[in-house]
């Protein structure tokens, strides 16, 4: 079931596409929701292990549109003091202006521009990511991984997936060089997103 744009050679296929109407009922804004999801990184370590660390703090909405799934959209918020990797030292140096300086800029946001899908349940989402006072584009392939309706009774929407970037993209270059060469922290780094939203009442 897909949610976005079609790929096609044309304008006019995806106009004349026919609405599936299971998929014009997810139309909707969603809310999504924190405790049931994920915002999560990983990075290299000392060029021989990866550190894994998430946002425990963000919100966001998604705007489905099932009718028209190229007015779809996301707008996600996370709070860059709320991270954790497991180690308090660690997690306070990442906050610190060597890395995300969380005082100055506490917020890192995604604002979707366009999405399209790829193959199957399968998707790229496109937008602005902002890290400290940097803009600049990220794209996001998701996995639709369906609805349904929790206990009590709220509509579900699931997604997850991936982006990689490069962190000096963004201002974040701190590094330390190794005696048996190479660096401490790598400069690629992989996003994660694992995506709960609940439907909002109309």
């Amino acid at each position: 079931m897909g949610i976005f744009t079609r790929k096609s050679d044309t304008a006019t296929a995806v106009a004349t596409l026919p609405v599936d109407p299971a998929l014009a009922a997810l139309t909707g804004e969603y809310t999504i929701d924190p405790a049931h999801s994920s915002i999560g990184f990983t990075v290299r370590h000392a060029m021989v292990t990866n550190v894994r660390g998430t946002f425990a703090e963000h919100e966001g909405t998604l705007t489905l549109d099932g009718s028209n799934p190229g007015a779809s959209s996301a707008v996600i918020d996370v709070t860059i003091a709320s991270i954790d990797t497991g180690i308090a030292d660690r997690d306070g140096h990442l906050r610190s202006g060597d890395f995300f300086d969380a005082e100055r800029f506490p917020l890192m946001t995604f604002r979707s521009t366009e999405a399209e899908r790829l193959d199957g349940d399968t998707y790229r989402v496109t937008g602005d990511l902002t890290i400290k006072d940097v803009t600049k584009p990220l794209s996001i392939d998701l996995e639709f991984n369906g609805t349904a309706t929790d206990v009590y009774g709220n509509e579900r929407v699931g997604f997850e997936g991936s982006a990689q970037i490069l962190r000096s993209d963004w201002g974040l270059t701190w590094n330390a060089a190794l005696e048996t060469g190479g660096v401490m922290v790598s400069d690629k780094v992989k996003l994660t997103f694992d995506i709960s939203a609940i439907k909002n009442a109309s």
